[in-house]
């Protein structure tokens, strides 16, 4: 697509023909969860009512129809991440369960007293719990990189940090909470001249930017499919193999298997070993779908438009008296962070749905990140693909709504 025509995409979307309170729906909460275009929820449609079976083990027509759109789905992935094998894509259910599974192998692997874990004040909750568990387990500690009142992310200050006891290096690609952008090309390279390996969480890159994990060499990477215009249920591990063959399995059951006895368990290699039981057939073949459908249309197509709508809410939220905008980092993706002089942001949440603009309020899984900016809560707008400057324009009116009702 060499023109990006929001409106056509709009259509692509049937929650776009629902009102909200009787009003046209403005959705500002893509970076909590994306909505459905209408090819994956055909793709999803269809595999239920068309080809569902369970997978890999029945010798049946339609098992075999499942197995083959289930693994094709897999190399949609892999295709789009450029890994360089169908091993090193792991299926999971979310990002969260992502990093508990290298939190938790890894952590059994490489782990042990006195180490340390390297984060970042940007992190989701879910790349900090699952580290704290880890370290908990042998005595490790888990120490955190920080950032500048811009929200930027202080690479000086992270080569300092980067030690012989730092064991892994585990940093968000793109802040959910302020949208930030680190540099992690040079988080990577520090980290590898040190013998150090480092997990990506890329919730907030997907939807954004095209993402190579051999240019990278990021030695994990991590997504959830509801964040990209795919199902709920689906999330992907990429682990180089060089990993995955040294960590133990995360759970046992099904098909992690190689052979099993009541004396000894011989296991899967490559994602087999780490894809217990029964996967989730159609949540995968969905997640297919939604890449093959943003990747029609093209990154650098998405990410200039997203870009243009970040600069003009940026500009307009900034002429609001008592508006204050929290994180302006220069590399940015298009979610605004804001609060309101003397106005909860949950009070601002609910004035402005009743205007049919859908926003984010709350600590939003990043609560050192709040402290450091000293507030307990910020109202958040992140954008996608299918907004449009209509959109900007219904959340400032809503936003002068909660100043008129506020005085």
């Amino acid at each position: 697509m060499t023109v990006f025509d929001v409106e056509r995409i709009r259509q692509d979307f049937p929650i776009f023909s629902e009102k909200v309170h009787g009003k046209r729906l403005t959705f500002l909460d893509s970076g909590a969860s994306a909505q459905k275009p209408q090819a994956v929820l055909d793709a999803v449609h269809d595999a239920y009512a068309k080809t569902y079976a369970n997978v890999h083990r029945g010798v049946h027509h339609l098992s075999q129809q499942s197995t083959e759109l289930y693994e094709g789905a897999r190399e949609i992935v892999r295709a789009h991440m450029n890994a360089a094998s169908l091993d090193e894509i792991v299926f999971t259910k979310n990002t969260t369960e992502a990093i508990n599974l290298v939190a938790q192998s890894y952590g059994q692997l490489a782990l042990k007293e006195g180490d340390e874990i390297l984060l970042s004040y940007l992190e989701h909750h879910s790349n900090i719990v699952p580290w704290q568990l880890a370290a908990e387990k042998v005595g490790a500690t888990v120490k955190a990189v920080p950032i500048d009142q811009n929200g930027e992310f202080l690479l000086e200050e992270y080569l300092k940090l980067l030690s012989p006891k730092t064991k892994i290096v585990a940093i968000t690609h793109i802040s959910n909470a302020i949208g930030t952008i680190v540099p992690v090309k040079e988080v990577i390279e520090a980290a590898h001249n040190m013998g150090i390996p480092v997990l990506l969480d890329g919730s907030q890159a997907m939807p954004h930017m095209k993402v190579d994990v051999q240019a990278l060499d990021v030695d994990f990477y991590v997504f959830t499919g509801h964040k990209v215009f795919a199902p709920t249920g689906i999330g992907v591990l990429y682990a180089k193999n060089e990993w995955l063959e040294k960590m133990p399995p995360y759970q046992g059951g099904g098909d992690m298997i190689n052979r099993v006895t009541f004396e000894k368990t011989t296991y899967a290699t490559g994602h087999s070993k780490f894809e217990a039981g029964t996967p989730p057939i159609v949540q995968a073949i969905g997640l297919g779908a939604a890449i093959n459908y943003v990747n029609a249309i093209g990154f650098d197509t998405i990410a200039a438009h997203e870009q243009k709508l970040l600069a003009y809410a940026t500009d307009q939220l900034s002429q609001l008296n008592s508006v204050k905008i929290i994180g302006q980092a220069k590399q940015k993706a298009a979610i605004i962070s804001f609060t309101m002089e003397g106005v909860h942001p949950h009070d601002i949440g609910t004035i402005v749905d009743q205007s049919g603009v859908a926003i984010r309020v709350g600590h939003h899984c990043a609560q050192p990140l709040m402290d450091f900016f000293d507030v307990p809560s910020t109202a958040r707008a992140s954008f996608a693909l299918y907004n449009n400057r209509e959109d900007v324009d219904h959340l400032v009116q809503s936003i002068k709504t909660v100043q008129e009702f506020f005085g």
